[in-house]
Parts: structure tokens; C-alpha cells; sequence
């Protein structure tokens, strides 16, 4: 099936902040108390907005780090909603009565609260923050009350799935009409609990396949046969602005930055992207069902399991080949969050999550094999 050609992408996610009230164990963005100056500035991501939906955007994806953390949030989310279908990501804590009805004449269309387990135990363990699963309760319960669509997402893992069936039906008495189930990547500080938490595919296949929701709630999981390469349709862009195709892939790719270059450019002239987006991949799931059909899957799984872009991914049951999830790749499983060295690379060059502060940082970029790289900074 030969997917649709998009001159700019109608989704985009923007990871708004790397700082957040919480410190949980697994977080992807390797967060910290409070945001990094090279974050863009509200200002900044006013400007970014407006471009966006000049240039044909109709929907926002905006998670974190936690962005109502930052104080700059709400006005930027107010304007992006006057003009776009906006979703907001968030681990609840920051969302009283108050800050639900904010978000309602903010004109968000909708927000997705994080759970960790079903239980208080499980939830902070991952959270370190007590009385972090009674806040995200009350969020979903608020958010309710005012009026916001609400979905319930967790992350399925060792210590989630056993809680999952829990956890669906709590999100469904709260008052949620979708719970999302998502999967477990090794990026950021996850990495370094991958042999603790990740599960076989067939240990997740039968976690999924074991739910019964209740009426009225719509379950949503990217495994097959819903498994799918978003890259084509779909862009994300960093906290500190850089273009990095999806969330998932922040630590594997940066194709410009939106300081310097417009995201609709990177997104069309960027050979790697256009080559992510095109769906070039050696194998893929012709039984999936998504509408845009498969494509290879998720071109994150593939690149870290796999350590090549063309890869099938490996957390699809009719592409996986053998691959055991519960064990990272040796090149990715020894590197720290936050900066990920390509497998045959030198000791000097690596893609990073966390670029120079100055200058034209798309023109740093080389190509490396089939690796998109760049130089390690210099230490100031």
C-alpha cells in the first residue's frame, strides 16, 4: 500500500519542557526540577505555533517533562488551541479543581493522565513521590467534572502488568473513555532498568490480549495488528527545539532546529527524515490494520533493536524474528541517558539529545553508514 505524501505533517508533538515536579525512575527524558536554559522560551514556542499553522498543522501533541511545571504553559496552550485540536499529556499531580477549569477555557480537546499501576505501591515506586496516585486520580476526576475528554495511558512493563486489568477498570470508573497502553522503550533513565522491568513480546502480547474493557471504554495499544510506522504523517519537536521526528527517537536523530529552521523544512529536505517517512523498510506486516498500513512499525524499536533504519520492529508478533525484547542491544544497553552513540561510530561522534546552545546545529550533522550523527561537543 503506498502511503500519502504530506508537504507538512498534520500532527506534531511538542515536547514543551524537560523539567518536571516528579522524579520517577523510568523517565524517557531524563528530567530535572527545573528547565534547562537552551529550553525555547514561552515566546519561542508562541512563534513556532503561529508557523505551524501557517504552514497547514491541525493538531498538537504537547507532553513533557511536565508542562503545566512551567508557568509560561497555559498561555501558550490557549493560543495553540484557538487554531488547532490540542492534547496534553501530564501526570496529573498539578490538576485541582482550579487548574482543570483553566485547562477547559484553555480550549484543550484533551488530556492524557500517566498512571504507573493501579495501586498507590506500584504507581510511586515508579514516581518516588508520595501521593502521586492520588493527585493523578483526582486530575482524572476533575478533569471530568469540568467537562475535558480524558484518557488514561500506562506503560506496560514487568511490574505494570499484572496491575493492567486493575487499572483499566479504574480509569474507567473514574470517568475516562480510552486507556492507552503503551510500550516500554529504552531511552532515557528506562535503559538502565531494562532487565528489571521489560517483558518478553509474548509476555506483553497475552497482557493485551487478556483485557475486557468495561462499556464505554476503548482500549488503544500499538501492538499487532495495530502496529505502525507514525513517522510519515506525524513530527515532534524537543524542548530545546530541535526536530526529532517522535519523542521515541530523541536520542537517535536531530534533523534541525526551529531556531534556525522552519520544522516544515526539516520535514521536507532532511534526506534521513524523508527517508523515515517514505517507509523503505526491508519487511513489513501486510495483516496490520492501520489504515495507513504498517510500513515496518515503529522506526524507534526498529533502530534500537535492530541498530539499522530499514529494520523491521521487532515488537510486532509477524516481524519480530526472534528478537528478544527483554534484552538490549550490547551497543545501546552500555550508554547512559540522554546520549546515544550509534553502533560503529568513533569515540567522536554521537547523535545527542541535549545540542549546542549556538549556531546552525543542522549543518553539524553527518551521515555515518545508515546513521544519522553528530559530533560530540566540546566541553566548555
Amino acid at each position: 500500500m503506498r502511503q500519502p505524501s504530506f508537504e507538512t505533517p498534520p500532527l506534531v508533538a511538542l515536547s514543551y519542557t524537560e523539567s518536571c515536579n516528579l522524579d520517577c525512575r523510568h523517565c524517557y527524558g531524563n528530567c530535572s526540577r527545573q528547565p534547562d536554559s537552551d529550553e525555547l522560551t514561552g515566546e519561542e514556542w508562541l512563534k513556532v505555533v503561529d508557523e505551524l499553522i501557517a504552514d497547514g498543522v491541525i493538531q498538537f501533541y504537547i507532553e513533557g517533562g511536565e508542562p503545566l511545571w512551567r508557568p509560561d504553559f497555559l498561555g501558550v496552550l490557549a493560543h495553540a488551541a484557538r487554531s488547532a485540536m490540542t492534547l496534553l499529556r501530564t501526570h496529573g499531580t498539578l490538576i485541582d479543581r482550579t487548574m482543570a477549569e483553566r485547562l477547559k477555557e484553555a480550549g484543550v480537546g484533551r488530556v492524557l493522565v500517566d498512571f504507573m499501576g493501579a495501586s498507590a505501591e506500584t504507581h510511586e515506586w515508579f514516581t518516588r513521590t508520595p501521593s502521586s496516585f492520588a493527585a493523578a486520580c483526582d486530575a482524572v476526576h476533575n478533569l471530568v467534572t469540568v467537562g475535558v475528554p480524558v484518557d488514561v495511558l500506562t506503560i506496560l512493563n514487568r511490574r505494570t502488568a499484572a496491575e493492567l486489568p486493575a487499572l483499566m477498570r479504574l480509569a474507567s470508573a473514574l470517568g475516562a473513555k480510552r486507556f492507552g497502553v503503551l510500550r516500554f522503550y529504552p531511552i532515557g533513565r528506562a535503559r538502565a532498568l531494562w532487565d528489571e522491568l521489560a517483558l518478553s513480546l509474548a509476555e506483553m502480547t497475552e497482557a493485551i490480549q487478556s483485557l475486557d474493557p468495561p462499556e464505554g471504554l476503548r482500549i488503544m495499544q500499538s501492538w499487532h495488528p495495530n502496529d505502525r510506522n507514525c513517522c510519515w504523517q506525524s513530527a515532534c519537536i524537543s524542548a530545546r527545539g530541535d526536530s526529532i521526528g517522535c519523542a521515541y527517537l530523541r536520542e537517535f536523530v536531530n534533523f534541525g532546529n526551529v531556531r534556525h529552521t522552519r520544522l516544515v523544512d526539516t520535514w521536507r529536505n532532511d534526506p534521513l527524515y524523508r527517508h523515515l517517512r517514505e517507509g523503505k523498510v526491508e519487511a513489513h506486516c501486510s495483516q496490520c490494520t492501520a489504515s495507513e498500513g504498517t510500513q515496518g512499525g515503529c522506526r524507534a524499536a526498529a533502530y534500537a533493536f535492530h541498530g539499522r533504519w530499514e529494520a523491521p520492529d521487532p515488537f510486532c508478533t509477524s516481524l519480530n524474528d526472534g528478537v528478544d525484547l527483554r534484552v538490549l542491544p550490547q551497543w545501546l544497553a552500555e550508554q547512559g541517558p540522554g546520549t546515544v552513540r550509534a553502533p560503529g561510530t568513533g569515540d567522536g561522534v554521537l547523535p545527542r539529545l541535549r545540542p549546542a546552545r549556538a549556531g546552525n546545529l543542522h549543518s553539524k550533522f553527518r551521515r555515518v553508514a545508515r546513521f544519522r550523527t553528530v559530533r560530540r561537543p566540546q566541553s566548555e
